[in-house]
């Protein structure tokens, strides 16, 4: 889902829009016109209330979205965004959900799609080239995480108000654990004009390689103004897809021609690297690095390093360990009483027994390691923020293991959660309940199941919120 260029002359409000009548969210952002719709959600311009920031909201139907089959791409969209914080990417603010809707407030991207220019026509090849320049920084980042977008094509590529590139819809993106045992990806998608030939022929393919094909396309596009594989007959379009045929306008640069003709090579393993790339005199030209988001606004998990592929990249001393992110729907699926989204997003955790924290990492693995030893469990494992802890004495089903970790929510909130690794299930249910509950009393803030109090002024903003208004439904 994209947002639409700002051509029309409308109010985002209305107006004669009234407090009565203001389509308000969660009392912090106000909903205004519709940006794009699809088959089950539609983007709206929002307003955040304290500060006035433009936004843009997508609203999911919970029962379309399960209907469509769509659970886990929504899911993968929502957890890639979180991963890949880049200037070159639209920003996700946060998610927020009442029992029927989810929405996702992103940054608002002011120009519209790259689309729409092309649509007109080809560029000027030194605009050609910073986009090209901005799209390739930031899928080196993206690949770099692990993530491969997969639906490369000017429909998805935004343009803010300093015309600015921003990659978005993620909806189709791969993380590493799609990787089948000969670790590859099997998945065809993608737009048939932009995929790469080996995702076409379904043999497995390397989800890096084949955005860079996608990455050639648009290039070849921009500068151009129509597409180098086209075809009235979608077959023969595939045969010029597989064998690479295409042809350069009279126009085109010797260098863009030798650049393009590195892009598009049908064999995967013979086509230029972003490494290569960005060696090219072509793509250095007037090349600037994307000014790097401030690692005071992320936790050191999140942060962005610097790309190990990007010529004169400054590697820094690894930054001190950090709770890894809790997905935000696993978190309101398993935390908010009586508020499940579990239906929706199948939670592929073994089951365990999940707390609420305020105290730090650091000190809830001391607590976690103390009440261990008192309970005569012995410690077999440790790294960062995982215990493995295992029962000295034999059960009904061997010796008692279970795995602790904690998880970051929000800034100053941990998820703690408790899975049993082996023995039995009631053994490990009077661990939870009768040993460990009652010893991490002092730094527990609520089990999962526990009622919230929705009064008490301590509780994150965002989950007070989720309580308060679990049962509105936004129109």
């Amino acid at each position: 889902m994209v947002m639409e260029e700002q051509q029309e002359k409308k109010p985002e409000f209305g107006r004669q829009t009234s407090e009565a009548t203001r389509n308000i969210l969660f009392g912090k952002y106000e909903m205004g016109r519709v940006l794009g719709q699809g088959t089950f959600a539609k983007v709206f311009f929002g307003k955040q209330l304290k500060t006035g920031e433009s936004v843009a909201i997508k609203v999911l139907n919970k029962d379309q979205v399960k209907k469509e089959g769509l659970m886990e791409q929504i899911k993968r969209e929502i957890s890639v965004m979180g991963l890949v914080r880049h200037p070159n990417v639209v920003e996700l603010k946060e998610v927020m959900a009442t029992k029927g809707k989810i929405f996702v407030v992103m940054e608002y991207v002011r120009g519209g799609e790259l689309f729409a220019k092309v649509a007109k026509g080809k560029v000027k090849e030194d605009i050609a080239r910073k986009y090209f320049q901005q799209l390739i920084s930031v899928i080196d980042y993206c690949h770099s995480r692990g993530v491969s977008h997969r639906d490369l094509k000017p429909e998805n590529l935004l343009l803010d108000e300093s015309e600015n590139l921003k990659v978005s819809d993620f909806g189709l993106s791969a993380l590493p654990e799609q990787l089948r045992h000969d670790g590859m990806l099997h998945t065809q998608c993608g737009t048939p004009a932009y995929v790469a030939p080996e995702v076409l022929r379904k043999r497995g393919y390397d989800g890096s390689k084949a955005d860079i094909w996608s990455c050639g396309v648009i290039l070849y596009v921009l500068l151009a103004g129509f597409l180098p594989f086209q075809d009235e007959n979608i077959m023969k379009m595939y045969r010029k897809v597989f064998r690479a045929e295409y042809e350069f306008p009279p126009w085109f640069s010797t260098d863009t021609k030798r650049l393009i003709s590195k892009l598009l090579v049908a064999d995967p393993d013979k086509r230029i690297t972003i490494p290569e790339i960005m060696r090219t005199p072509w793509f250095k030209k007037g090349f600037t690095r994307p000014i790097p988001i401030s690692t005071e606004e992320l936790s050191p998990e999140k942060s962005p390093p610097p790309s190990p592929t990007e010529e004169g990249a400054i590697i820094k001393p690894p930054l001190k360990p950090s709770p890894k992110f809790f997905n935000a729907f696993e978190f309101i699926s398993s935390m908010a009483s009586g508020f499940d989204l579990s239906s929706m997003f199948e939670n592929k955790r073994k089951a365990g027994s999940m707390f609420t924290s305020k105290s730090s990492a650091s000190s809830i693995m001391a607590k976690l390691e103390t009440v261990v030893k008192g309970l005569k469990f012995q410690i077999t494992k440790v790294k960062d923020f995982k215990m493995k802890m295992q029962g000295v004495e034999e059960g009904r089903k061997g010796k008692l293991s279970v795995t602790a970790e904690v998880f970051e929510v929000a800034p100053g909130v941990a998820i703690v959660e408790l899975s049993k690794s082996a023995g039995d299930s009631l053994e490990y249910a009077k661990f939870c309940q009768e040993d460990v509950r009652p010893a991490l009393k002092d730094i527990v803030w609520s089990w999962q199941g526990d009622n919230y109090n929705c009064n008490n002024k301590d509780q994150p903003h965002q989950l007070q919120q989720l309580q308060l208004h679990q049962q509105q439904e936004i129109n």
